[in-house]
């Protein structure tokens, strides 16, 4: 499991916003978004790369992955 600091993700949009362009490249995904600490987890086959392309596609900055 991967994980992303997110630091623009505020709210309960932002969370299926990003769980939607997850999914559209990888249905089979596993998101998990915590508001708290402002990061999202990612079970997937595909790489970090690809995962925080998605993320910045759906209009959001990600920062250095968060340490596991």
């Amino acid at each position: 499991m991967s994980s992303f600091n997110v630091p623009d993700m505020s709210c309960g949009h932002c969370t299926a916003a990003i769980e939607k362009a997850i999914k559209v490249i990888d249905p089979t995904a596993k998101v998990a978004c915590d508001l708290g600490t402002r990061t999202v987890a990612v079970e997937s086959f595909l790489g970090d790369r690809a995962v925080s392309e998605a993320i910045r596609n759906a209009g959001y900055d990600v920062a250095a992955p968060a340490a596991p």
